[in-house]
């Protein structure tokens, strides 16, 4: 193989592992004594990402939110990975349908 075919073939290859590269940002939230923490989250518009929800309690917990239109049932002592967006920059709440009373937080897009 000639050197401009060779420099076409891995610039093709480069090219190929940018989306790979360009990774979905991961955001984290604990459910502690029927609490979200943090209570709120930040993230950024138009961008989709990863919410990794970790129930740190032993009874299940159900994330739930219409604004963000996701719910989600977290047994006891598990995670869950939940997407959302790309959204509008605003105020998304949330809360835990078990708990609805303690179990509130807020996503802030920026």
């Amino acid at each position: 193989m000639n050197r401009p075919a060779r420099l076409s073939l891995m610039l093709l290859l480069a090219l190929a592992w940018l989306p790979a590269m360009a990774k979905t940002p991961i955001f984290e939230l604990d459910i502690r004594d029927h609490l979200f923490h943090p209570e709120e989250i930040r993230i950024p518009a138009n961008t989709k990402v990863k919410l990794v929800v970790y129930n740190r309690d032993p009874t299940p917990e159900e994330f739930e939110s219409y604004e963000l239109n996701r719910e989600k049932v977290i047994m006891g002592g598990r995670k869950a990975n939940i997407f959302i967006g790309p959204l509008a920059p605003g105020v998304y709440p949330f809360f835990g349908e078990f708990n609805p009373r303690t179990a509130q937080g807020r996503v802030v897009v920026e």
